[in-house]
């Protein structure tokens, strides 16, 4: 038997230019976090002594004679990709919702690639790991992704992960003194909207508009060197809300799908209260929204959100682990 834990992240800066219409052309940069919260897989050799070949639970319960009828994409594709021969019972947790801009559906694919390698009894780098894990999320199942969520995913870690126009990424972590980390830390808060999507419909769209949002891109390109001007120096901590604003004005402007007006609302509301800025996290259209809350402000932000689930959270730096490995 085999658990994977592979953490959720949040992308504060550049994301967009993590797409290969943007990135093959300019190159691009995001500046991104993991936190402590994660998708669990639990993954064994199912015994063949059932009138089904694997059983796979999720939101759903699936009990398929072959891949072939897995309902489950990610799933399938892996099964394939990993040309497993034996049925499988898997079994997913997560501590928060999908489809909610956390990266979740690369959490997944990237937990259950590190899980396949495990149950056959092999190790796979975490450069390997993220690669593979953008080959079946873009070429095989054809999804609309960047490929930041699943490099986050792999590694782990307060990154700032560059993109090359060869395809190729670098990825560079972070060094500031803990006592910094920490206070950024503290002022980020994080909000569940109410409101899921499918990343995908909306990137889409974003992908089209590529072209004609070169301006905005280099701009949110080059926010990334900025924030790390802000934290690495001796600037103002606030800064690095102020330069969220900003980012999150370019990022509504790419296409008219990432906002909405109860979005817009909530997060006017936020500034009203202290805030000095955030953003809406993944692709846009709902899920879940970060702050940055100055600790003496964060209780009326609190108050004026009481109908909101407020996530409290870590930075983690693990990537994705194998935390249970039984050849039996």
């Amino acid at each position: 038997m085999i658990i994977s834990r592979t953490p959720f992240r949040i992308s504060f800066f550049g994301g967009g230019t993590d797409y290969p219409v943007w990135y093959e052309a300019n190159e691009g940069a995001v500046l991104s976090t993991t936190i402590d919260k994660y998708c669990y897989l639990t993954c064994r050799y199912l015994p063949p002594f059932f009138e089904y070949k694997h059983r796979i639970v999720y939101s759903k319960v699936e009990l398929a004679k072959d891949n072939n009828t897995i309902v489950h994409p990610a799933v399938r594709a892996c099964l394939d990709y990993m040309k497993i021969q034996k049925g499988i019972e898997l079994h997913h947790d997560g501590d928060l919702p999908a489809r909610t801009g956390l990266g979740s559906s690369s959490s997944f694919t990237v937990g259950l690639l590190h899980s396949l390698y495990a149950l056959k009894g092999s190790m796979i780098t975490k450069s390997q790991l993220a690669k593979e894990s953008i080959h079946i999320e873009r070429d095989i199942l054809k999804e609309h992704v960047g490929s930041q969520d699943q490099i986050a995913a792999a590694f782990g870690g307060f990154n700032k992960i560059s993109f090359k126009k060869d395809g190729g990424f670098f990825v560079e972590p972070i060094i500031i003194s803990k006592e910094r980390l920490l206070d950024l830390e503290k002022h980020i808060m994080l909000y569940f909207t109410g409101f899921s999507r499918i990343a995908s419909e909306i990137a889409l769209q974003q992908i089209k508009n590529t072209p004609h949002k070169t301006h905005e891109l280099r701009q949110m390109y080059q926010m990334v060197d900025a924030a790390l001007n802000i934290l690495s120096g001796n600037h103002d901590l606030k800064d690095f809300g102020k330069l969220l604003e900003e980012s999150w004005q370019l990022k509504r402007s790419l296409t008219t799908k990432i906002s909405s007006v109860d979005i817009d609302q909530i997060y006017e509301a936020a500034l009203q209260a202290g805030a000095t800025g955030g953003k809406l996290l993944g692709a846009g259209g709902g899920g879940f929204i970060i702050f940055f809350v100055k600790p003496e402000f964060q209780e009326k932000v609190r108050q004026k959100f009481k109908n909101m689930l407020e996530v409290k959270f870590q930075f983690e730096n693990s990537g994705s682990q194998i935390i249970f490995y039984n050849e039996t």
